[in-house]
């Protein structure tokens, strides 16, 4: 990724500008400045990845096709497994016409403890998708440690006839051993451009003046997993069926969850205190999407079973 991207997204982001090495010599805290540049053309072998930039512990493995060559998986591996103080890590994905990628990850993500100093833990993820692309983003849960000090961002910018699926599930804390997240900073973003206009922008922030929200009705409910799934466009806005469908797997589910329509896209929202629970309604929500919007039956990743 060149400087004047860098410097774009920082902007952008208001983001405040941080050493440019990878990993501080012995004695200083550790840190990593990391990116990872994927594209994505369709050949005669159908979508390859055709170049993969990369800097710091961020790397993919060779995409699978499970559905045949035109629908390229690619689990995105990151050895640290998380995100301490001073990490920031860049994700960048640019798929040309007519390819259509589906990313995921081997395992949950983690943003750790912050040190002391609270210096940010930054993630950036921007999805450039090209005219009669599709690219579905389905990472699984990110973790959020207690006294974590963490900006997430998720960008996508569409062009025509170009589709989105994505998801991303957030557990704030270590519910697990009764650690809320009564300390913690984080900042949660994800927007969807389509031709240079917004079409969706959700927000999350946690801090010290905005921590009623885990107990608020109207915020989490003291739910510590939250879950939001974003799909869509879709070419007509009449897609009662489909989410009647959608609405009825939330019923069942037993979770405070529910789905909307946005202008041309479907939102799926849920609270749980289980994150594989999410996991699996969105799951359930994407086998009813996925034919919906691109005519394709579902077909999972390998590694979401072992």
């Amino acid at each position: 990724m060149n400087n004047k991207h860098n410097l774009a997204l920082a902007e952008q982001y208001d983001i405040k500008p941080l050493p440019e090495t990878n990993m501080s010599v012995t004695g200083e805290a550790s840190h990593w400045h990391a990116f990872l540049t994927l594209g994505f053309c369709q050949t005669t072998r159908g979508t390859v990845l055709k170049t993969c930039d990369h800097k710091g512990p961020l790397y993919v493995q060779k995409p699978f096709y499970p559905e045949g060559r035109d629908t390229a998986h690619v689990y995105l591996l990151h050895p640290p497994g998380g995100l301490v103080s001073g990490d920031r890590l860049t994700i960048t994905a640019n798929l040309a016409e007519n390819t259509h990628v589906l990313i995921t990850t081997p395992g949950a993500g983690r943003v750790y403890r912050a040190r002391k100093d609270k210096t940010l833990q930054h993630q950036i993820t921007q999805l450039n998708v090209a005219e009669n692309s599709l690219m579905e983003w389905l990472p699984q849960e990110t973790i959020l440690y207690p006294n974590a000090h963490t900006r997430l961002e998720n960008c996508i910018d569409l062009a025509d006839n170009a589709k989105f699926i994505g998801w991303e599930i957030t557990c704030f804390g270590l519910p697990a051993n009764q650690e809320n997240f009564g300390e913690g900073h984080a900042e949660q973003g994800f927007q969807i451009r389509q031709n240079g206009r917004l079409k969706v922008r959700e927000r999350l922030v946690i801090d010290d003046s905005s921590r009623a929200i885990f107990s608020a009705k109207a915020g989490l409910d003291s739910k510590p997993i939250n879950g939001l799934m974003i799909a869509g466009p879709f070419d007509s806005a009449n897609q009662d069926d489909l989410i009647d469908s959608l609405r009825q797997h939330c019923t069942q589910h037993g979770s405070l969850s529910g789905v909307s329509m946005v202008g041309e896209y479907i939102l799926v929202r849920s609270l749980h205190d289980d994150s594989e629970q999410v996991k699996q309604l969105f799951i359930q929500c994407w086998r009813d999407i996925r034919p919906a919007l691109i005519n394709k039956k579902s077909n999972e990743p390998r590694i979401w079973s072992t």
